[in-house]
């Protein structure tokens, strides 16, 4: 679960099956019932008919853990880290970093780091595309040492500037209708 919406979901979800949530949160629902193994398999049929998925295993929540973390970081949060991504991860998670990367590498693919900037990168396309703000805005919201850092890193994701992506959304929207 990334977003609000998902939350609702998975709420409204548990509430039809009878259940009664106490916490649900970006990947994890906490429930006042003890759960049987028939109401797992009810729960996970539910929420892949809303497009979601139940995941049971430890390597899998641990990831997802991981994953939700770096988003409600980037997306949701405005506070900068008062420490390094790995102290982050390590206090938030209770496991030694080392653990969480190599895990991490294995399953997805990518290390945290570059996950971790891509979407610092996203997030920065979605503030580029509003318009609202300009560069050096955006690059002290986004929390990054310069300007100049913001692009070099923007650049090395996309392949391209950022006032290049700008133009480029710029000139699609004013592209006329192709029907």
């Amino acid at each position: 679960m990334v977003c609000i919406r998902c939350k609702m979901v998975v709420k409204d979800e548990l509430i039809k099956l009878g259940f009664h949530p106490l916490v649900v949160e970006l990947g994890e629902a906490e429930i006042a019932e003890d759960v049987r193994p028939e109401d797992i398999e009810k729960i996970r049929q539910a929420l892949v008919r809303s497009g979601l998925e139940l995941m049971d295993d430890k390597k899998s929540v641990l990831i997802q853990k991981i994953k939700n973390l770096i988003i409600e970081l980037v997306h949701y949060s405005e506070e900068p880290l008062t420490v390094n991504l790995s102290e982050y991860l390590h206090q938030q998670l209770g496991q030694n970093y080392a653990v969480l990367a190599g895990l991490f590498s294995q399953v997805q693919g990518i290390a945290i780091e570059k996950f971790y900037i891509i979407h610092k990168i996203e997030r920065v396309k979605e503030l580029l595309v509003y318009n609202e703000l300009n560069l050096t805005e955006i690059a002290w919201l986004m929390h990054y040492s310069s300007v100049a850092h913001l692009s070099a890193q923007f650049k090395k994701v996309t392949g391209l500037t950022p006032s290049h992506f700008k133009k480029m959304k710029s000139l699609r929207k004013n592209l006329p209708d192709s029907e």
